[in-house]
């Protein structure tokens, strides 16, 4: 857009210039042709009148004296026909074409005193002339060839002069222009900065009132509205943390309450009513369980993207922390889970070299572990029921500066359109709608990561199943290669963001993570949890 502008107020600066510059050398052509033609008209009636002069008295010797002084001084050729003879001065000849012409066109009464107008570059020379008698009777021509050199030297050295200033004039009218342009837009990409920055962390920076009146409006009126915006963010996630908060108590006294009713019934069936309002009571705790703690992480999200927040969202307990260590701890504590359901966790060995970033432990547990219970809760092979029997395979890896914990299951997985909005609130396959769950596992996760510097990527797994992947920054330090040398490479990316080639079944080998052989086995044995 500032190319744009100024590219067209540049034309129309230069258009100024040209057109005043094509008028000051056009004026300064008339003048000088004016000047000129004002002295040798002179000079030529002073010929005629001294030839008629001459014809009178029949001594045309005078006549001739005063030609060849001329010619001398000024080196212009004349031409004077009287009755009795032709005289010329200067080298010009009566002969030459222009000067016929010129004699003939007196010789009617046709005087040609008019010079046209002097060009910088052109004929060198042009011939006027007239005639000298009574009114009644031509009796001789007069005919001078003006020499045009010296007006045309001036002519280009004064052009020379209005060329140079009218660059400088240009220089001066772009470098304002330029400046004006600078003034008129600088507020237009402060506000599309601020909207950049205002989409990303959702906080009003305001802006600064410059330019003209209308940008100083648009400017204060964004400001205001960001401003409303981010007020109006900031209470509904006040709201959720609060009303979470706050109907935890009478929850817990509704649970306890439930408790002691269930010691007070007899029957079966009463016991059995007690136990399902039991089970509702702890998912609506789970409900506001998770919305806690996604309010909390989208608040810190917030902190982390505000200007001069970077980092601060990571809470007290951060630290540089080891991917591998991270997992490992994560496994252990879904271990009894998964022994539970017969499921099988599968890590990765550990690095040669260990991969460490920056980051909060406790949230850092809870994302690998929800991720893990994910895979747990959904993996599983066809026909199976929903969480018995499923194979997770876990590592971590380093890809060009970012530490990955990858996760992948041998479940059904997810379609592009349901891992497009696994991470909306309250959001759940129909696949999976028997499971027990809230939909705000992954909502949680995702803002957990967002907290800690890094994202949540989710990709299809081969043959099936689903590939959760949480990246983070590399800790200064940490190279490219610090798994093994001949660890086959991690599970490699499609061209498409959302799809990922999975792990095959087996054991884990190295740091890498699970990969299959060319013979379809994997080499050196994982850790299983």
């Amino acid at each position: 857009m500032r190319l744009r502008v100024l590219g067209v107020l540049s034309l129309f600066a230069l258009f100024i210039v040209v057109a005043v510059s094509a008028s000051i050398l056009a004026s300064v052509s008339r003048e000088l042709t004016q000047e000129l033609q004002i002295n040798r008209v002179a000079a030529l009636n002073r010929f005629a009148q001294v030839a008629d002069d001459a014809t009178s008295s029949g001594d045309t010797v005078p006549l001739q004296r005063d030609m060849d002084r001329y010619s001398a001084l000024y080196g212009e050729g004349i031409v004077v026909r009287t009755p009795q003879a032709t005289l010329t001065s200067g080298g010009l000849s009566a002969s030459r074409t222009d000067v016929g012409d010129a004699l003939a066109q007196a010789r009617l009464g046709l005087s040609n005193t008019s010079l046209d107008a002097v060009q910088p570059f052109g004929r060198s020379s042009q011939v006027i002339a007239r005639s000298f008698g009574t009114a009644n009777q031509v009796l001789g021509e007069t005919a001078l060839e003006v020499d045009l050199g010296a007006a045309q030297q001036k002519l280009r050295e004064r052009w020379l002069l209005v060329v140079l200033g009218a660059a400088a004039g240009a220089g001066l009218l772009v470098a304002g222009a330029e400046r004006l342009t600078a003034w008129v837009l600088r507020p237009v990409h402060r506000l599309t900065d601020a909207v950049a920055a205002f989409e990303e962390s959702g906080r009003a920076t305001p802006l600064r009132e410059e330019g003209p009146p209308e940008l100083q409006r648009l400017s204060r009126a964004f400001s205001t509205m960001a401003e409303h915006v981010s007020e109006s963010m900031e209470a509904q996630r006040q709201l959720i943390a609060d009303a979470s908060h706050q109907l935890r108590n009478p929850i817990g006294a509704l649970r306890l309450r439930t408790d002691l009713l269930a010691l007070a019934l007899e029957t079966p069936g009463q016991k059995d009513a007690a136990a399902g309002m039991t089970r509702e009571l702890e998912h609506v705790e789970e409900i506001l369980d998770g919305l806690l703690r996604l309010a909390s992480a989208e608040h810190r999200v917030q902190e982390g993207l505000a200007p001069g927040g970077a980092g601060s969202s990571l809470g007290e307990r951060a630290g540089v922390l080891d991917a591998w260590t991270v997992l490992a701890d994560a496994a252990g504590r879904v271990a009894p889970l998964a022994e539970g359901a017969s499921d099988r966790i599968e890590i990765a060995d550990p690095p040669a070299q260990p991969l460490r970033f920056r980051g909060n432990r406790s949230d850092l547990t809870d994302i690998v572990g929800e991720l893990l219970e994910n895979a747990i809760k959904h993996g599983g092979p066809e026909g199976a029921a929903r969480g018995t029997g499923a194979n997770v395979r876990a590592g971590v890896s380093l890809r060009g500066g970012t530490v990955v914990i990858e996760i992948a299951d041998d479940g059904p997985g997810l379609t592009p359109e349901e891992r497009a909005s696994s991470t909306t609130r309250f959001w759940r396959s129909p696949r999976t709608a028997g499971t027990r769950g809230t939909g705000l596992g992954l909502s949680i996760v995702e803002q957990l990561a967002g907290a800690n510097g890094g994202r949540l990527v989710l990709a299809a797994a081969e043959p099936h199943g689903l590939v959760a992947r949480v990246e983070f920054p590399a800790f200064p330090g940490v190279r490219e290669g610090a798994t093994e040398e001949g660890t086959p490479d991690p599970v490699h990316e499609e061209a498409a963001p959302d799809t990922a080639r999975g792990l095959a079944h087996g054991t884990a080998h190295d740091a890498g993570l699970p990969h299959d052989g060319a013979d379809g086995t994997r080499g050196g044995e994982g850790h299983h949890a």
